[in-house]
């Protein structure tokens, strides 16, 4: 039976290769993600050839295209950059297909490079453009790498999150109406003795959860608008509060299930927001501390100069002292 191209996994395989080879070099640019904490180790047989004859050199020429030698090397650092899925197809398969896809890039741009196409005004605008961001990139990851160590992460870990006290959290359920009237009615209904208050809520509550009895999980006081919160993390497990609680959603009948302190996560959980965090942190002052090196000149769309911002541009003078009224 016939099988399409994409159910074949070295067809799959092969395109994602080629898609892989192929993206844009500014693409990675564009990504506001620190570097992998732990990349993914390289092999260094991934795409070498199997069993290499012995004595045979460590960086071997494996091609050469109009005289532009590929060393075995170039290959490997290619094959590094692939996805991982890519990474561990097995040598024999992966260093031919590797190697055929950069004899055509090579290919490709000594024809290019014969065409005299990096002449061309909108290729060598490209050409800059990708200089440009590929430089920027260089600095900002050079700048920001000592914040990302794992030292680092650990102290900023002891100094932000490890000290932090518990903090409480609540889990309740509610009870959602239009009115101030539903609202009490449900409250009555749910207050009875031996009433259930989730299955009250499936009936009443018109809000998000419904179907769950009402139930919100558990969340901490900042989780949840001012005055619910308020209201929730005043009462105790068992209590349905006291009267309705307006917010902007409408009227809640509260119910608070459980209570409980929580510790700060363990390193381990928290890892990744430390490196976002010190990634975003490390980024901006290095950009700060750039543009404020720089002498920076500004133009109108006309060309004409542009006085820089100042921070008395909207300052306004105090008002006229009003004066005194004589006494009665």
């Amino acid at each position: 039976m016939f099988r399409p191209l994409t159910e074949n996994p070295r067809m799959r395989r092969t395109a994602l290769l080629f898609a892989a080879l192929m993206l844009p070099a500014g693409m990675a640019l564009a990504q506001a993600t620190p570097p992998a904490s732990t990349p993914a180790p390289a092999n260094p047989a991934a795409a070498a050839p199997a069993n290499p004859p012995a004595g045979a050199p460590a960086n071997p020429v494996v091609a050469r295209v109009d005289g532009q030698e590929i060393r075995l090397d170039d290959v490997q650092e290619e094959a590094r950059r692939l996805p991982e899925e890519l990474r561990n197809m097995p040598p024999q398969m992966l260093f031919p297909l590797l190697l055929d896809q950069m004899i055509t890039q090579k290919a490709i741009t000594q024809a290019a490079r014969a065409a005299n196409l990096a002449q061309d005004p909108e290729v060598a605008a490209r050409l800059r453009r990708v200089e440009e961001e590929t430089l920027q990139q260089a600095l900002i990851t050079r700048a920001v790498g000592p914040l990302l160590t794992e030292e680092a992460l650990r102290a900023r870990y002891q100094q932000q999150i490890a000290t932090r006290p518990a903090e409480e959290e609540v889990r309740a359920r509610h009870i959602l109406t239009a009115t101030e009237a539903e609202a009490r009615t449900a409250m009555a209904e749910a207050r009875r003795p031996g009433a259930d208050f989730a299955e009250v809520a499936r009936r009443r509550s018109t809000g998000p959860g419904s179907r769950e009895g009402g139930d919100l999980g558990f969340f901490k006081r900042g989780d949840m608008i001012p005055e619910f919160a308020e209201a929730a993390f005043g009462m105790q497990p068992g209590q349905i509060s006291a009267n309705p609680v307006r917010t902007q959603f409408g009227w809640h009948v509260i119910k608070v299930e459980e209570r409980r302190a929580v510790p700060p996560p363990p390193f381990e959980e928290a890892r990744e927001q430390l490196r976002q965090t010190a990634f975003e942190e490390g980024v901006n002052a290095e950009v700060e501390r750039i543009r404020g090196a720089a002498r920076i000149e500004r133009f109108g769309m006309d060309g004409s100069p542009v006085q820089a911002p100042s921070l008395l541009d909207r300052a306004a003078p105090p008002a006229p002292a009003t004066p005194a009224q004589p006494r009665r």
